[in-house]
């Protein structure tokens, strides 16, 4: 786990600039870093760097940017290759001189080509030049565990693991992409390939882009494909179902226990993120089993009980045997780190578990450098309660076009009937964009965020109009494949690595192995949502290790009281930054809108009317907008 960041420009940039543009991502790699320049053609300069966090090989050989026996081939990379050991065989006639992982990805290009990607299971960004072709390419894994950004202006290109290194970049302008922001409000997160910066990109999982120094007018030319898309595979691997159920459920588990024992390679401590719920269980169980040793365990708990897992990680940790530590977190300690948010998730990133989830890296990194947990098990195996929304939405959606149909009689609209109907027939009714069937939810929402925005008519819709492309006509299965292309990597996948990496902590996450993620699309449906029982075929590999009254129990994940918070601690932080003047001056929001939008709902939190009620989603996406445009911009 490291950090990476290099340009192609033809500005003259010296290495001490490189190299405090690469110090920017110091948390990412403390242990070394390396920082090169090489002369290109026409003009044009390259800068490779990396901050390592070292993880195999803790030797110089490690250090990056690292180079192929003949100087042929440079490389910076961030992650870890799991199949390198096989790799490494088939690359026997390569004069290795290290035992990393790194090496492999040069040895591999130079016998496949960037071919050479497809073969490689792991989580990884890099950056690989050629001299002989003169062309740089940038990789990102396939379901977009580690980040890649670039900047590309049509007349350089710069790229790092975070913004930071861009927005320190000579020449960097810091011009905000509104169109974007309404989405970020409703979702709380930018999805790839957007970012919040015009001309800056996240390259998408499973994508590569190619670079060359071009004698054209352009100067650069540049070319964007994927090498493994999730419509794609899932439409291969379908076709190609494992009908009997004894076989999907031993086979999935020998695939787990494979990609578990892999990420446990490793020259420093590691251990496993445990919640007591069943993907962290399960991915303990087997690591315990791997090890020789009691696996190190870390989960915090919260004082409240509605919200508490620790006791039952706890109990989970007592029955495997593993070495367990847990702390119990107060509200202070989670409220002390809303002020770093900005500073470690580059972009506006609301999703308020990343609190808890850095509290859970910090203590894990007391102990260890690497750390196990359970990440995808719901988007691949069925597990949110969504999923079981979606699939009554689907049984209720010809009434709901009906229902839909009434809306436009001209009785109906002059009387308001339509307002007085149940929420849930409403949510219902309103779904008929067929691009957004799985998506459905208040249009309330939507109509506020994009009101909060001063648009042009360029905006993003909130939704993603997608659906279509997966050819899948379940809703519930639909529902899934969006959330591996949005959510997964979008959110979840961005939340941990941010918050792991604030404390220089690597996350590794078996579920999301390439073998494990392509052998689910072969799993008939029925065998993960089973009769109303959500990921059915992994709880029943759980249960060969885990009695299943230690598991079976209502998903609680992680709580943050955000409306006591924001109408309470952060109350005058947040009407300062609604404040008509402050934003006015600003530019990007409605200052009349937001103003008042805000102020209903502090009143509603002093007992005032109820029409503020559900505000606190869009009120803190906005509040952490104001947080990280107040760090970056003043």
């Amino acid at each position: 786990m490291c950090g990476i960041c290099g340009f192609v420009s033809r500005q003259d940039i010296k290495l001490a600039q490189l190299k405090e543009i690469n110090n920017t991502m110091y948390h990412r790699g403390p242990d070394d870093s390396g920082e090169e320049i090489y002369e290109l053609k026409d003009g044009y300069h390259m800068g490779l760097a990396q901050r390592r966090l070292s993880i195999l090989d803790l030797s110089v050989l490690g250090h990056q940017p690292m180079h192929s026996d003949n100087g042929r081939i440079s490389v910076v990379f961030n992650g870890e290759i799991y199949n390198f050991h096989e790799l490494k065989e088939q690359l026997s006639d390569y004069p290795f001189c290290s035992s990393c992982d790194t090496e492999v990805i040069i040895a591999a290009y130079l016998k496949w080509g960037i071919s050479s990607v497809e073969r490689l299971n792991g989580m990884f960004a890099f950056a690989l030049f050629d001299r002989e072709s003169g062309e740089l390419y940038l990789v990102r894994d396939r379901i977009g565990k580690k980040p890649l950004y670039y900047m590309d202006n049509g007349e350089e290109l710069v790229f790092a693991s975070e913004l930071k290194p861009i927005m320190s970049f000579p020449g960097f302008k810091k011009t905000i992409r509104k169109e974007v922001i309404s989405r970020y409000l409703y979702q709380q997160y930018i999805n790839a390939p957007e970012t919040i910066f015009e001309n800056v990109y996240k390259l998408e999982p499973g994508a590569i882009l190619k670079l060359s120094v071009s004698k054209q007018p352009q100067g650069l030319a540049k070319e964007v494909w994927k090498y493994w898309d999730i419509k794609d595979v899932y439409a291969k691997q379908k076709n190609n179902m494992v009908t009997d159920y004894s076989q999907a459920k031993g086979e999935l588990k020998e695939l787990l226990k494979k990609a578990t024992s892999s990420r446990m390679i490793a020259d420093v401590p590691l251990g496993s993120f445990l919640s007591g719920g069943y993907d962290s269980s399960l991915i303990t169980a087997m690591a315990q089993e791997h090890s020789s040793e009691p696996v190190k365990t870390f989960s915090i708990g919260f004082h409240e009980e509605k919200y508490n897992e620790a006791k039952y990680a706890k109990e989970v940790a007592e029955y495997l045997g593993t070495n367990h530590t847990e702390m119990y977190i107060d509200e202070k300690q989670m409220f002390e780190l809303v002020e770093s948010i900005p500073k470690y998730y580059d972009e506006p990133f609301a999703d308020s578990s990343q609190i808890p989830s850095m509290l859970v890296s910090a203590l894990a990194r007391e102990h260890v450098t690497v750390a196990l947990s359970g990440d995808g098990g719901d988007e691949f195996f069925c597990g949110y309660n969504i999923y079981e929304n979606v699939a009554q939405a689907q049984m209720l959606d010809m009434a709901g076009a009906a229902v839909h149909g009434l809306y436009s009689l001209p009785l109906i609209n002059k009387t308001g009937l339509s307002e007085k109907l149940p929420f849930r027939v409403r949510v219902i009714a309103e779904n008929r964009n067929k691009e957004t069937k799985t998506q459905f939810g208040a249009s309330n929402y939507i109509v506020r965020a994009n009101a909060m925005v001063k648009n042009d008519g360029s905006e993003l819709p909130c939704h993603y109009e997608i659906e279509s492309k997966y050819g899948e006509n379940r809703w519930q299965i639909r529902r899934m494949l969006l959330d591996m292309d949005t959510y997964l990597p979008g959110d979840i996948l961005c939340k941990v690595d941010r918050a792991s990496m604030k404390y220089s902590l690597e996350a590794r996450c078996p579920i999301l192995d390439r073998d494990v993620m392509e052998y689910s699309y072969r799993i008939p449906h029925e065998y993960k949502f089973y009769k109303g029982d959500k990921k059915h075929i992994l709880k029943d590999i759980a249960y060969d290790y885990i009695p299943k009254e230690l598991l079976d129990r209502p998903k609680v994940g992680f709580g943050v009281p955000l409306d006591k918070w924001l109408r309470g601690p952060l109350r005058e932080q947040l009407l300062a930054y609604s404040e008509k003047d402050y934003l006015e001056k600003q530019g990007i929001f409605d200052a009349e809108y937001v103003s008042g939008m805000i102020r209903e709902y502090i009143k509603t939190g002093d007992g005032g009317p109820a029409t503020g009620a559900n505000y606190s989603k869009l009120s803190w996406s906005f509040y952490i907008f104001e947080q990280w445009y107040q760090y970056y911009f003043k």
